[in-house]
C-alpha cells in the first residue's frame, strides 16, 4: 500500500515526510471538530499505520521517528478529549467511582450497552439497502476488517496473567482458530471479492469519511498507550457485545440482496462467535482485570463507552451519506 493521498495541511506533512519531499515547519493543529475532520483523521491513520502493515514508499525506520511521534502526540491530546466528550452521556449520570468488582463492572457495561443509542444501520442494511448502498458499507467496513484484531494484540503484553489469557483466548479466535482459512481477516477478504469487491488491504482508504477513521483511530489510539491499556479492554468488551446480533442482520441483508453464500460467511461466523466472545470479554477481560488492577476500572468504563459513541456516529454519518430519514429509519 502507497502512503494515502492527502487532503489537508495535516495529512500533507505528513504524506511529505514520509516520502521524502520537502513538508516544511510542522503544522499546527486546530480542529475544531478532530471527530469529523477527514484531513486529521487521516493525518492520525497514517501515523498509526506505520506501527501495522506500513506502506511501500515510506521507510519503516518512521515507526518511532521522534518528529512523527511528536506530531502525532499534538492530534493524540484533542483526539482524546473528544472522544472523552462524545462519550460523556453514555456513562450514568448517577456514576462517582467505577466499580472495582467483576460483577459490579458486567453489571455496568451491560446497562450501557443496552441503554446506547443505535444509528438504525444494521437494521436498515437487513431490510431496505440497495446493491450499491451495501457495497459502500463493505467498503468502508474493509479499512477495519482486513486487519480485524490487530489492534487488540498490542495489549496483551500489558495485562495481568489471567486477563492475558482470556485476551489470547478471544484473539485465537479471531485469528482462526489453527486454521488460516478461518483467519477473520481471511473470511472479510472472501465476503469482498465475493460482492465484486477488491480485497487488497487499504484498497478503499479513499473512500472513507472521517467517522470511519475514528473508528479505526480510537482502537489504535487505546491499544498504542499503556496507560490506556484499560480502555482498550473496555473497548473490546463493548465491540464484542454489540456485534452478534448486527451480524445477523446484516447477514440476512446479504441473502435478501440475492449475493452468494461467500459474501455471508464472514458475519455468519460472528453472530456464533461473538456471542461467546462478548460473555470473555465482560466477565474474564473487563470483570477480572478491574479485580486485579481496580485503578483500570475509569478507562474500561471510558473506553466501552467510546466503542459505543464512535460506531454510532460512523452509522449516523454513513445513513446522513445515503440520504436517509433517520427518524424514519428508527435511529432516532
Amino acid at each position: 500500500m502507497k502512503t494515502p493521498r492527502p487532503c489537508g495541511p495535516l495529512s500533507t506533512w505528513v504524506s511529505l515526510t514520509l516520502t521524502g519531499g520537502d513538508p516544511g515547519e510542522m503544522p499546527e493543529v486546530t480542529s475544531h471538530d478532530p471527530l469529523l475532520d477527514l484531513d486529521f483523521q487521516l493525518a492520525l491513520w497514517t501515523l498509526y499505520e506505520l506501527h501495522y502493515s506500513g506502506f511501500d514508499d515510506a521507510d519503516d525506520a518512521w515507526e518511532w521517528d521522534p518528529t512523527l511521534l511528536t506530531f502525532r502526540a499534538s492530534l493524540e491530546k484533542p483526539f482524546e478529549e473528544a472522544l472523552r466528550t462524545l462519550s460523556a452521556p453514555l456513562v450514568p449520570a448517577t456514576l462517582s467511582v467505577a466499580p472495582t468488582t467483576s460483577d459490579a463492572m458486567v453489571e455496568l457495561l451491560m446497562s450501557m450497552i443496552d441503554g446506547a443509542p443505535s444509528s438504525g444501520l444494521a437494521q436498515h442494511v437487513q431490510r431496505r439497502a440497495d446493491l450499491e448502498q451495501f457495497t459502500h458499507f463493505m467498503r468502508l467496513r474493509s479499512i477495519y476488517h482486513l486487519k480485524e484484531s490487530d489492534p487488540q494484540t498490542f495489549v496483551v503484553a500489558r495485562l495481568p496473567g489471567d486477563v492475558k489469557v482470556a485476551v489470547s483466548e478471544l484473539q485465537y479466535d479471531e485469528f482462526g482458530a489453527g486454521r488460516p482459512e478461518m483467519l477473520h481477516q481471511t473470511l472479510f477478504a472472501e465476503a469482498l471479492e465475493a460482492c465484486g469487491l477488491d480485497a487488497t488491504y487499504g484498497a478503499y482508504l479513499p473512500d472513507a469519511d472521517a467517522s470511519t477513521l475514528a473508528v479505526n483511530n480510537t482502537m489504535s489510539l487505546f491499544a498504542l498507550h499503556r496507560r490506556l491499556r484499560g480502555a482498550s479492554i473496555g473497548h473490546l468488551a463493548a465491540f464484542e457485545a454489540t456485534s452478534s446480533v448486527p451480524c445477523r442482520r446484516i447477514a440476512g441483508g446479504i441473502r435478501r440482496l440475492g449475493l452468494p453464500d461467500a459474501a455471508a460467511a464472514y458475519y455468519d461466523e460472528h453472530v456464533e462467535a461473538d456471542a461467546v466472545h462478548e460473555q470473555l470479554a465482560l466477565r474474564d477481560i473487563c470483570g477480572r482485570a478491574v479485580t486485579l488492577e481496580p485503578a483500570l476500572a475509569p478507562d474500561v468504563v471510558f473506553g466501552a463507552a467510546a466503542c459505543l459513541a464512535v460506531d454510532h456516529l460512523s452509522g449516523l454519518q454513513l445513513m446522513r451519506a445515503w440520504g436517509l430519514d433517520l427518524d424514519a429509519e428508527g435511529a432516532a
